[in-house]
């Protein structure tokens, strides 16, 4: 299979980390497909959060990226939609293991603060890991019950 489409959004806080998120995907050929915001003026992450989760949730060969200041209230609200994984992630360590052991389908990343290098390293980390599978594959199918079960 070839890449996967890449969904990006963000906040005020996270504008410029998915700016230079972007450039990376497109220079390493993938297919970006930016949610907004458009510009670094307030915006509530909520918003974004849902736009990039919509896109991602029940479409194979889909994969979202998202940032706001902390990374936890797009996290938060990502993960309220059925089918999203978002996982905060602050190395490429927990990148990698995000995908291996919880198959992540939306990597988040704090916007305050960030550095080119650390953003570039769990980017590129975070895309190259398959999900291993095995006795994760039955944890992950918890997870889908769980939201199952608790869905409103």
């Amino acid at each position: 299979m070839g890449k996967p489409v890449i969904v990006v959004g963000s906040d005020h806080a996270g504008f410029a980390l998915k700016e230079f998120v972007k450039g990376i995907l497109t220079r390493e050929g993938y297919r970006v497909i930016d949610e907004g915001p458009a510009d670094s003026g307030s915006v509530d992450y909520p918003d974004y959060a849902e736009r990039v989760g919509l896109q991602v949730a029940g479409r194979p060969g889909r994969l979202g990226i998202l940032s706001c200041g902390t990374g936890i209230g797009i996290s938060i609200s990502a993960n309220k939609i059925p089918g999203i994984r978002a996982a905060l992630v602050h190395t490429p360590r927990e990148a990698v293991l995000s995908r291996e052991h919880n198959r992540a389908n939306v990597l988040v990343m704090p916007g305050r603060p960030w550095s080119k290098k650390k953003t570039a390293e769990i980017v590129r980390a975070w895309l190259k890991t398959s999900f291993a599978g095995g006795r994760h594959q039955r944890r992950v199918r918890k997870i889908a019950a769980l939201e199952k079960k608790y869905r409103a």
